[in-house]
């Protein structure tokens, strides 16, 4: 076991900060700027006023109105939505308190992790997650669904795994995003409904989400090909802080080649499998945090996390029950979206 999370009450805590990604923006955490927003309003006010001169919803109309799918969860208004919620969390950490010492995130996530790691001014950060999340308004390609290959104890079933990715070779689709004990799909919705009639019913699984494309698979290689000639290497710069991606691999504040973040971002990370697991393993065993800082909204990505936890034996936890003990009183990962738990690392808890 690494890490420990003991450490003197003069010393600050060492942080990994993650971000999430789409679909975290529900009915359920709607109106979370409304409540949370207050630390990053002035960057609100101005993607609002970047999107109604474009004719586009504000941020602060959308957050305000009553939740609908069709709306919400458009990537055009959905993107912008959850960088904002995300940002607004970031900034209510209490840096005195915590030593953020590398961030990371899902999918969407890692355009909010190179904004807040310094790599994207806010300016081109809100520019990069627009137009990539507005690329498909006219059509999404493809799909994705999610299906489960661990067991109730949150350890991986190998022999499922291998059955699933066996049926998901079959039907020409493609592994998205390895995400703890989940796989997400990504394939033509022709591949996918083969899928959903194949693979044995576990629960509420298969699962197609909706308004989700084929993200992180070869079928997006047009829309990196048109980031790349829309989005230029000046958007990006050397990060302040350690950035993990969607294979692991760290971007140092000290030795990071724009050039090749541009790259990873539009090209590599567009068309190739993100693996989750592999940037919070990575997080991990590199920086030994005495917390995992989930930004909201929501907590999807808990789950997941927690069973990566699991999957590392870290703590020793091997199971869902040695997580939920891991969690108990002050728990190891604080996720921003819960109430109870923000007041564990924010400045003061939003009322």
């Amino acid at each position: 076991m690494d890490g420990t999370k003991g450490k003197s009450k003069e010393m600050k805590e060492r942080i990994v900060v993650i971000c999430p990604g789409r679909g975290t923006y529900t009915r359920e955490t709607s109106g979370y700027l409304k409540v949370y927003g207050a630390p990053a309003q002035y960057q609100i006010t101005s993607m609002d006023e970047h999107r109604n001169s474009a004719g586009l919803p504000t941020i602060t109309e959308l957050d305000s109105q009553p939740y609908k799918a069709k709306i919400h969860m458009a990537g055009e208004h959905a993107s912008p939505l959850i960088y904002a919620c995300s940002l607004s969390d970031f900034l209510s950490i209490d840096k005195s308190k915590y030593e953020i010492v590398a961030i990371t995130g899902n999918s969407m996530g890692w355009y909010i992790a190179l904004a807040l790691g310094g790599s994207l001014m806010h300016e081109n950060a809100y520019h990069l997650i627009y137009t990539l999340g507005s690329m498909m308004k006219n059509g999404i390609i493809g799909g994705q669904i999610i299906y489960p290959i661990v067991n109730e104890n949150w350890q991986v079933d190998v022999v499922k795994k291998e059955l699933v990715l066996s049926e998901i070779e079959k039907a020409g689709a493609h592994v998205s995003i390895f995400l703890g004990g989940y796989l997400v799909i990504g394939g033509e919705q022709k591949s996918l409904d083969n899928l959903l009639k194949k693979l044995p019913p576990d629960d509420r699984y298969p699962f197609q989400l909706p308004f989700h494309a084929a993200f992180h698979t070869p079928l997006l290689q047009s829309v990196s090909h048109k980031a790349l000639g829309l989005l230029s290497e000046s958007l990006f710069q050397k990060p302040s802080l350690p950035l993990v991606d969607g294979r692991g691999h760290i971007w140092s504040p000290f030795s990071t080649n724009t050039k090749e973040l541009q790259n990873y971002t539009l090209g590599h990370q567009v068309t190739k499998t993100y693996d989750f697991t592999a940037s919070i393993t990575v997080a991990m065993k590199e920086y030994c945090p005495d917390k995992l800082v989930l930004l909201g909204p929501g907590n999807t990505l808990g789950g997941s996390i927690g069973q990566i936890i699991v999957q590392n034996n870290w703590f020793d936890v091997d199971s869902k029950q040695g997580f939920s003990k891991l969690q108990k009183n002050e728990p190891y990962l604080v996720s921003m979206g819960i109430e109870d738990q923000r007041k564990f690392v924010c400045l003061r808890t939003a009322k």
